[in-house]
């Protein structure tokens, strides 16, 4: 398993860093659009598992609304699709996750599968507003969620003893979680010291509101990437399944790797507008 997980990961970063560093940015974008449409193809597996046809039909629907979104050159309905994922993530996420396993994925079929093709499109268009804001400000608002599961897995190995949330994801623990946190501040600490102010939105937040109001933003984001990642769990467990797919050797599927993003992108870029 692990040789797998190394061999996938090791393909994955041969396409990314070129795609990255050394290709113009709507190659990024491309790479972006296809995380996405695979998410969508898992998401709408997770729905109906024997729907083959409706996983594919989902995808390329997912697809013409980011397609149409982009044709008519509205950036207000692009804000709109990106407040309405936020809103959820706010408003809404907190209660489904509260019901834990309680709750009916038969019976909430159509709410789903109207949900992901709101998340996943608002992802993808705050993925491409970041990059457009300079790659070094994506990437520091991208490692953040990575920072944040990183500083949650070794503290909660360490330390871990009270559960965060048993039903859904029994690994984790608040003393995880807390973790987690603490080495986003210091990760957080270290963009707004060593990189200039507009290269990051922490150091940004910090020139323009002050440090305070930026550890805030950081808690805020840190805490959306534990729901996401609470919210995918819940999901695989409502559908009864292990992983999204195995669209990715030795790592599960696309959407198991995206999870936290949902939330803290577009929450980012919302952020980001603001300065």
């Amino acid at each position: 398993m692990l040789k797998t997980r190394v061999i996938t990961a090791g393909i994955l970063l041969a396409i990314l860093l070129p795609v990255l560093f050394l290709l113009p940015a709507y190659y990024l974008s491309a790479f972006f659009l296809i995380a996405v449409i695979a998410s969508a193809w898992e998401w709408s597996r997770l729905i109906a598992p024997d729907a083959k046809l409706a996983a594919w039909l989902y995808a390329v629907f997912c697809l013409l609304i980011i397609v149409f979104l982009l044709g008519i050159q509205a950036p207000t309905w692009q804000f709109a699709l990106l407040m309405m994922a936020v809103l959820f993530w706010f408003f809404v996420a907190p209660f489904i996750l509260a019901k834990g396993m309680n709750l009916s994925l038969d019976k909430l079929k159509a709410f789903y599968s109207i949900l992901g093709l709101i998340l996943l499109p608002a992802t993808w268009f705050a993925l491409v507003f970041l990059r457009d804001l300079g790659l070094i400000f994506l990437l520091t608002s991208l490692a953040l969620v990575w920072v944040a599961d990183i500083g949650a897995y070794f503290v909660g190995k360490a330390f871990g003893k009270h559960k965060l949330a048993p039903q859904i994801s029994p690994g984790k623990s608040i003393e995880g979680a807390i973790g987690g946190l603490a080495l986003c501040y210091l990760y957080a600490l270290l963009c707004t010291v060593y990189l200039p102010f507009e290269d990051s939105i922490f150091g940004a937040w910090a020139l323009r509101f002050g440090w305070v109001p930026m550890f805030l933003m950081v808690t805020v984001l840190t805490a959306f990437s534990i729901f996401g990642d609470l919210f995918e769990s819940q999901f695989k467990r409502l559908a009864g399944v292990k992983d999204s797919s195995h669209l990715l050797p030795g790592h599960g599927g696309v959407l198991d790797r995206v999870d936290a993003l949902l939330p803290v992108m577009p929450i980012a870029a919302l952020l980001a507008g603001l300065i």
